[in-house]
This record gives structure tokens, sequence and C-alpha cells, in this order.
């Protein structure tokens, strides 16, 4: 506990430092004259000698069952397919399991708009995710050591390895070539535009320039 304490303090002393520096800090009220690059030293300062307390404790069903509680949000989703029972008339019933109740499977049904609330309610803000990788995936280094693993196993990336099985046009000049059809697989996929989500396009407007793609292509 004593190391993890001072572990504790000097890290977060740390980062609170370079959030001054940053101006990410606002002092208001009684706390305004911190904002002086002296006075908010001297309290960084002060705050570094104390022996600061950090509460830690055995778990009660061990480190197995900790490992085993942390698992459910690292690996796994909010609420598995299993779990969803029914939707009607715009209301979700899944199972759940009722602790108070000698861990007894119940049914509930919510209103489908406030069944997404607690869904999304799991969700991690922007910039977060559930496993932080280590090697060759680490954020950091991923791009670089990708590259590296596919030198080294003679592969090339999926856009690319992609782009050479597609037949080549000798007329054309871009480097995208067209994919087969996943359905038929004779025909080729072309775009013809890129729609933001959430924008409306009529049909009338999309299909005589489909049709005349298809016509210029199979001339």
């Amino acid at each position: 506990m004593r190391v993890l304490s001072r572990l504790f303090r000097n890290k977060f002393l740390i980062y609170l430092g370079k959030a001054f520096r940053q101006g990410k800090l606002k002092f208001l009220g009684d706390l305004a004259s911190l904002c002086e690059p002296k006075a908010f030293g001297t309290l960084c300062e002060k705050a570094a000698r104390i022996d600061w307390v950090v509460y830690a404790k055995r778990p009660f069903g061990g480190p197995e069952q900790v490992l085993k509680y942390l698992a459910r949000y690292t690996h796994r989703v909010a609420i598995s397919n299993s779990r969803l029972l029914s939707l009607e008339n715009g209301r979700v019933t899944f199972a759940w399991k009722d602790y108070a109740d000698g861990n007894q499977i119940k049914p509930m049904t919510l209103d489908a708009a406030e069944f997404l609330r607690r869904f999304l309610l799991h969700v991690l803000p922007p910039g977060f995710v559930r496993i932080r990788q280590f090697g060759f995936l680490a954020n950091r280094v991923r791009k670089q050591k990708l590259a590296l693993c596919r030198s080294l196993l003679g592969t090339l990336p999926p856009d690319q390895s992609a782009r050479t099985d597609s037949p080549v046009d000798g007329n054309c000049k871009t480097e995208r070539q067209p994919r087969h059809c996943p359905a038929c697989k004779a025909g080729w996929l072309v775009a013809i535009g890129v729609f933001r989500p959430g924008e409306m396009v009529s049909l009338e407007a999309v299909a005589p320039v489909t049709l005349a793609r298809v016509l210029q292509d199979t001339s």
C-alpha cells in the first residue's frame, strides 16, 4: 500500500502539472490565485511531501472472482443475443439474473427506446478501447509492426490484395479496380457515389446515373 500510494501520488501530480501547462485547468473563487505558475508549483510541492492514502484490500471472492468480473467488460458486449427473447410492438423482452432472489433468471420487458438507452450506457466513449493490445498490435506501433509482419510473410495488405485479384483494364488509369458482386459472382461492383449517414437520396436521382454507368462499362 505504501508503494501504491507513492506511485499514485507521483503520477497524479505529473499529469496535473501537464494539464496546468496546457491550460486545461480553471481556478475560480478562492482558488483564483492558483492561476499563477509559482502558486500552483508551491501547492504541488506541498502535496508531494504528504503521504497519500490509497485504500486497498483483498477481494472477498479472491483474485479469480475479480478477473471473472472484469472479463465481462473487456471481452463481452453488454448483452448477448441468447438473452434477447422477443421484440413486439416496439417493446423488447430479455432475460436477466436476479441476484437478490437466488440468481433466478427472469424476463424483463422495456420500450425499445429505453432498452437502447441502457445498452448505450455500456458503449465506451470515443478514444477508449475495451482491450489494450500489446506487442505488434499496440496502438503506437501497430502500423509499422503490421507492415513488417506482412513483409516477412510475403503478403499484401487487404486493400492491395483485393486490388491485385481484380481484372485490370488497359484503358483504366485508376489504381482502384472494381470487384466481383458477392451475390451473382459474375458482375462487377462500381462505386458511383458516396452518401453521408442519414442522407435522403431518391431513386429517381440515382437510377439514371447507375444505368448510364452500366451502359458505359458494357459498351
